[in-house]
């Protein structure tokens, strides 16, 4: 047993301990968060001009914090960002998750304070760790080597301080425990290496001959990577470098477009992926049952939740704790945190499988739905419809991007259009788009309302570009690895219309 796998041994009892309780009883710990999240608000500037030294319940605290996105928020964030301290949270903030989410080029700078990193992030990795053990207790992944790709962070001085900003990925990296370091790869300066290409051919060297027994990140940069080492090293599988690997921990994006490939390059029985919601913000889930696809939501990570139904035809929507949400139901997910994020709308859509214990889905971001002609198609929708297609048609999908058609554009009806880069391509591709239509259809009434009811859209149209068109694409827009990801569904045509354009360059 490795130095690693006893000392995580030690510390597991009291993760699996507080996972079982607050899996059966999370309003204790929403409370106490709460409440210590107040406190620890209450002498900075935003503290002062919100009045939390008058904040006694909920009720007050939403009556002087109104909810914010990144824009309404980004003043305070900005200020914190040029080194002045207590701004959003009580301690020093000197680290800046940075990322331009999937719908748009503006790059937002996320605060990640010591509380956040420690009792947020780390924390809930450890704790999806402590579950995964405690269910295969036949495990080897502590026995042998972890592989991280990582992203990069840079450091600016202001005085005396050094403020860094990168990927989540290279702050975790850069702080992650030395005894955690021992049994990771590539080393540091290899996994914050800025240029992609570099970096792969880096890790291709380094680790190919290692004993990995798990990995974790974003699908698509790792199934790169997988490329890349199978080149490298001349063999037919990956179970063939690395025969004891078991465990990919993904998160970023749905898993089902890749899920295929990844079984045709790590073709062992022993294979096992589990998913974690892992974002700038914080930790928020992770899928404590591989038969189920939902994610246990963590109720003790230093967030406070709250949720909001989607606005209804008037603009309204309710606002609700973890114990009024309802299952089944789509939420906007809104969040105040151990990093200074107050009330903040971080655009995901999520939906509850379960509410005993609290179960989550990923639905996709609310800037990444196309609702164009009242369709209100999400990524999930079009995630599922993709992979049934593919499942059907014996096609694999690398990457897509959808926008609408407007009727102004020489059509009498809407439509979608897709541009799809395929690993294997079906064999007839206008076949391909009625099954996926067909599909879209069925996983989505309001589609299917608008396609086969009122007839306001016409059948989808699908362009299948050559392979490595995305990653040129990304690569262009200086967009390779770390936690960067395709944007999937947008409602204008700008990233479609680049990415046809260089397809057919």
């Amino acid at each position: 047993m490795s130095l690693l796998h006893s000392a995580y041994l030690m510390i597991s009892y009291s993760m699996l301990r507080d996972i079982d309780l607050y899996r059966n009883d999370p309003y204790p710990f929403q409370d106490a968060i709460f409440k210590h999240l107040l406190w620890k608000g209450s002498d900075t500037l935003f503290g002062h001009e919100h009045n939390f030294s008058q904040i006694k319940n909920l009720r007050d605290f939403r009556r002087n914090v109104p909810i914010r996105d990144y824009n309404a928020l980004s003043p305070y964030i900005e200020k914190a960002h040029k080194g002045e301290d207590y701004v959003l949270y009580g301690e020093r903030t000197n680290y800046f998750a940075k990322s331009s989410g999937t719908s748009g080029a503006k790059s937002k700078f996320i605060p990640v304070t010591g509380d956040n990193l420690h009792g947020c992030h780390f924390k809930g990795f450890m704790e999806m760790l402590a579950t995964y053990i405690n269910d295969h207790p036949d495990t080897q992944i502590l026995d042998g080597k972890a592989l991280t790709l990582g992203g990069t962070i840079t450091g600016e001085k202001y005085g005396l301080r050094t403020i860094w900003s990168g990927d989540l990925s290279g702050i975790l990296l850069k702080n992650s425990p030395d005894m955690v370091e021992l049994s990771r790869m590539p080393e540091r300066s290899v996994s914050l290496i800025s240029d992609f290409h570099e970096k792969i051919a880096k890790v291709c060297e380094t680790c190919s001959g290692a004993d990995i027994t798990n990995f974790s990140g974003v699908p698509s940069w790792n199934l790169m990577m997988l490329k890349a080492i199978l080149d490298y090293t001349g063999k037919r599988n990956i179970s063939e470098v690395w025969p004891n690997l078991e465990l990919f921990m993904h998160g970023g994006t749905s898993f089902e477009a890749y899920r295929k490939q990844f079984h045709e390059f790590i073709p062992s029985g022993r294979m096992r992926y589990l998913e974690n919601y892992n974002a700038s913000e914080g930790y928020f889930a992770f899928q404590d049952d591989l038969h189920d696809p939902s994610m246990l939501l963590t109720a003790d990570n230093g967030v406070f939740y709250e949720f909001a139904t989607l606005q209804d035809e008037r603009g309204h929507r309710d606002v609700c704790t973890l114990d009024e949400v309802s299952a089944g139901v789509p939420y906007s997910m809104i969040i105040s945190t151990s990093a200074g994020l107050w009330r903040y709308e971080i655009g995901d859509v999520v939906k509850f499988t379960s509410v005993k214990p609290y179960k989550i889905v990923l639905m996709g971001r609310t800037a990444l739905c196309i609702n164009v002609f009242g369709e209100e198609l999400m990524i999930a929708n079009a995630e599922k419809a993709l992979a049934s297609a593919c499942a059907k048609t014996g096609a694999e999908v690398s990457d897509f991007t959808v926008a609408p058609v407007f009727m102004s554009e020489g059509m009498a009806h809407g439509a979608h259009e897709w541009a799809v880069e395929f690993v294997r391509e079906p064999s007839d591709l206008e076949a391909f788009a009625d099954i996926l239509d067909a599909e879209l259809c069925e996983d989505n009434s309001d589609y299917e309302a608008k396609r086969t009811h009122t007839y306001t859209m016409d059948r989808l149209i699908i362009n299948s570009v050559p392979k490595g068109t995305f990653f040129k694409w990304m690569e262009s827009r200086g967009k390779l690895g770390g936690q960067n990801k395709v944007p999937r569904l947008s409602e204008k045509r700008d990233y479609l219309e680049s990415v046809l354009k260089l397809a057919k360059a």
